[in-house]
């Protein structure tokens, strides 16, 4: 398992471009493809998006910075891609399915622990 850091949301015509803190390798870049998952890791207070290859997962790691634009995002339900290379972005195609499950989930349920549970209640209006 390989951890990427969203630092930020780029907005690019009708598409939210999620940029990470670090550059990936061109070749890994081409490799990666969406795993249509998320999972909560409610030590850090992040929602992790899930790349696989054929080999491993990348958890793209989105920190509570960005849940805000994160969000206002999922409101208005735009697309969004992150951006591996200048020239590799991949569809995060199950983001909004998989964010509102954990969302309903998350609601009232203290198992996330109580900061996570407060934090996404006020950043995501629930």
């Amino acid at each position: 398992m390989k951890k990427l850091i969203a630092k930020k949301f780029e907005k690019n015509d009708e598409t939210m471009t999620l940029i990470l803190e670090e550059v990936i390798d061109e070749q890994l870049a081409l490799e990666l493809k969406d795993g249509e998952r998320m999972l909560v890791d409610s030590d850090q207070l992040a929602f992790i998006y899930i790349l696989e290859d054929s080999t491993q997962f990348y958890y793209v790691t989105i920190p509570q910075e960005l849940w805000k634009d994160l969000a206002d995002i999922h409101r208005q339900e735009q697309r969004v891609d992150v951006k591996l290379t200048d020239q590799v972005t991949v569809e995060l195609k199950a983001l909004h399915h998989e964010l509102s499950f954990l969302l309903e989930n998350i609601a009232g349920n203290g198992n996330y622990g109580e900061e996570l549970e407060k934090v996404v209640t006020s950043e995501f209006m629930l």
